[in-house]
């Protein structure tokens, strides 16, 4: 005898939305406690801040150390996007973790809920670890309200790197992604001037740097500390448009190939 889809037992909501956070948790415990990720994921952009926004930027003046404050901070933030989905997701599956989890009576969405979140926390810990090193060492005077704009902006805009990371490791296998994502992290940073100003680099790379995320989420970075009077609208539709583009393109290829 058939069951009637209708009289198929519900998980009650309080249930569902216990699944997200529980994920949410784990995804979060996982990483903090694994030092060979958060360790750095949190002193490389540390240390190129110590080294150029620190300490080379004092004889330029209090704007050269908020622009590389902003600059650095969304160099900081893709790391957690990129890396703590696209080798996770891609190791899962190589391992088949991905696999079980489907089989788990969970909502399909809290794994990726979840490590999102825990991309949205290492991000704000980047973020939080610049901003302290920019008051304390560099002397950067920044309001509360750019402090927090700041942060806000590393949270969020750690999104459309997520999506990059997750179409990655659907496409490659867990041992090739760090090398194939280093490849795209680093070159996309230099390329849409985190490193150095955009005026400093040839012609060309100014012109294409609009067709990297990382160009957008500076231009935001740099509104949120007082750099960038123009608007900023802009910007974020085209990161929303990477995030959701990147995520539907990933989506489609977890459903056909697993």
């Amino acid at each position: 005898m058939s069951v009637n889809e209708s009289t198929a037992p519900v998980m009650p909501r309080s249930r569902v939305i216990g699944a997200y956070l529980e994920e949410a948790r784990s995804e979060c415990l996982r990483y903090m406690r694994a030092p060979g990720f958060m360790l750095p994921i949190m002193l490389f952009p540390a240390m190129f801040y110590l080294l150029f926004g620190v300490l080379m930027a004092k004889s330029n003046g209090a704007d050269a150390a908020r622009y590389l404050l902003a600059s650095y901070g969304v160099f900081g933030v893709m790391s957690p996007g990129l890396f703590g989905f696209g080798v996770s997701l891609a190791l899962e599956r190589d391992g088949g973790l991905l696999t079980f989890k489907r089989a788990l009576p969970m909502p399909p969405g809290a794994y990726l809920l979840g490590k999102m979140l825990m991309a949205m926390v290492a991000a704000g810990v980047v973020i939080l670890l610049l901003l302290t090193m920019a008051v304390t060492l560099g002397h950067v005077a920044l309001s509360p309200l750019q402090a927090g704009a700041l942060l806000l902006t590393g949270m969020l805009g750690v999104l459309p790197f997520c999506a990059l990371g997750m179409f990655v490791g659907t496409l490659i296998k867990g041992q090739g992604a760090p090398g194939m994502l280093q490849l795209i992290y680093l070159p996309m940073s230099f390329m849409s001037g985190l490193w150095f100003p955009l005026p400093m680099l040839p012609k060309f790379l100014q012109q294409i740097a609009p067709i990297w995320p990382s160009y957008h989420l500076d231009m935001v970075a740099m509104a949120a500390v007082g750099l960038n009077k123009e608007a900023i609208l802009t910007h974020v539709l085209v990161l929303l448009a990477f995030a959701i583009g990147f995520l539907l393109l990933a989506a489609r290829r977890l459903r056909r190939n697993g």
